[in-house]
C-alpha cells in the first residue's frame, strides 16, 4: 500500500467524489477503514466509530458529593413539575 505525503485539498476531494461511479462494486482485497487506521479506541475494544471521527470530549469529569445531589434535586423537580402537567417552559410555573 503506497504511503500518502501530503493531504488532499477540500476541492480535489471534491473532484474526486463527483467523478466516482456510484454503482461502482468494492474490490476483493478492500480492507476496512478501522482495520486501515486501527480503530481501537481509548479503552482498547474495537469500536464502531473510530477516535479520529468521533473523538471522546475532552475534560469530562463525574459530578461527586454535593454537586451531584443539586444536579439530581433539579431534574427531579423539572419531572415532578412535568408529572403534575404544569409548564415550565418560560421559567413561570403554570398550566400549559
Amino acid at each position: 500500500m503506497a504511503e500518502v505525503d501530503q493531504a488532499f485539498t477540500d476541492d480535489e476531494l471534491t473532484e474526486l467524489a463527483l467523478a466516482a461511479d456510484p454503482e461502482a462494486r468494492v474490490a476483493d482485497g478492500a480492507v476496512p477503514m478501522g482495520e486501515l487506521l486501527g480503530s481501537e479506541g481509548w479503552t482498547g475494544a474495537v469500536e464502531l466509530l473510530p477516535g479520529w471521527y468521533m473523538p471522546p470530549p475532552m475534560g469530562s469529569r463525574l459530578l461527586h458529593g454535593w454537586r451531584r445531589r443539586i444536579v439530581l434535586l433539579i431534574v427531579a423537580s423539572f419531572l415532578l413539575i412535568n408529572a403534575y402537567g404544569l409548564c415550565s417552559t418560560y421559567g413561570e410555573v403554570g398550566f400549559g
